[in-house]
């Protein structure tokens, strides 16, 4: 279930990279269906859990990955509709940030699918996920230190608010990632 989870998780990031090419900006009716899914899909998991007697690895460990993909999904939600609401429009950092977003979480999906078949390509794609992380984080500071050097204060609280919810897409991203790599260390 973790793998499907997985996959719906990317497919719902790709769905907000799509989205942020849209002109003009659309209402991210797509975005929230697949978010509502992936949800559903996640609490079905933490059912299971519950009753199940043994678990591929670590309950904790499934839990939380599932819980913190469900974080990352649901800030890419949260920004596409403040961005519709605050009439936002993508910029060049919001658009990379996102392209970020999209190759760790390809990464966290294929990690989890060779979780318990190839232990070194999954510690491969949890370096690559982190090496996409730190660009976001860099990307944020960067475009903050610009974004406040303008003169336009209005736009720049709005903009400072979906590169934060961006940044926040990241760090649960880093959370699964480091959840993960606990998975493949206790398997080890």
């Amino acid at each position: 279930m973790l793998a499907i989870q997985s996959d719906r998780t990317v497919e719902g990031v790709q769905s907000f990279v799509v989205w942020l090419e849209t002109v003009p900006l659309i209402n991210p009716h797509e975005l929230e269906r697949v978010e509502n899914e992936v949800d559903h899909m996640r609490h079905e998991m933490e059912d299971k859990l519950i009753r199940s007697f043994s678990t591929p690895f670590d309950r904790q460990d499934i839990y939380s990955i599932s819980r913190d993909m469900d974080y990352i999904l649901n800030y890419a939600k949260e920004t596409a509709k403040e961005m519709y609401a605050f009439g936002v429009k993508p910029d060049p950092p919001i658009r990379q940030m996102a392209k970020n977003l999209l190759d760790g979480t390809m990464c966290i999906s294929r990690g989890i699918k060779k979780l318990n078949s190839d232990k070194n390509a999954v510690e491969e794609e949890i370096r690559h996920a982190r090496d996409t992380y730190n660009q976001m984080e860099d990307l944020y500071i960067t475009s903050m230190a610009e974004l406040f050097r303008t003169d336009d204060a209005m736009n720049a609280l709005r903009t400072r608010e979906i590169y934060h919810h961006l940044r926040d897409a990241g760090r649960a991203m880093r959370d699964t990632l480091d959840t993960l790599h606990n998975a493949v260390i206790d398997l080890a």
